[in-house]
């Protein structure tokens, strides 16, 4: 039963360190860039959008699909740098535990 209790209290600190670093991810803002900068978007760790900057000198009623594009690609790099940044996060979390193929956390 000793082992049992030492178990339940390691999850318990494991579950608080997981509130702990949802909250940090919130807070966190990254910015994603395409077009060498020219469009900038910002989101917070949980993948929300906070900020969108796009230079003038971009805006061509002609060609709006090239703006859309560069949005998409400004999107697709701060997610990336998100997920970086949450796998980093969780490292430290869970201590340098390796979780199973497939298995996400938090949940």
């Amino acid at each position: 039963m000793k082992n049992l209790a030492g178990l339940m209290k390691q999850a318990q600190q494991m579950q608080s360190k997981m509130q702990e670093m949802q909250t940090k991810l919130e807070a966190m803002e990254i910015t994603g860039e395409a077009g060498a900068g020219l469009v900038k978007l910002t989101l917070n760790g949980k993948s929300d959008l906070r900020k969108i900057k796009i230079d003038p000198k971009i805006i061509d009623p002609a060609d709006v699909e090239m703006l859309e594009d560069l949005i998409l690609a400004a999107h697709r790099d701060a997610k990336t740098k998100i997920e970086a940044a949450s796998a980093e996060e969780m490292q430290k979390v869970t201590g340098g535990l390796q979780l199973p193929a497939g298995l996400k956390l938090p949940f």
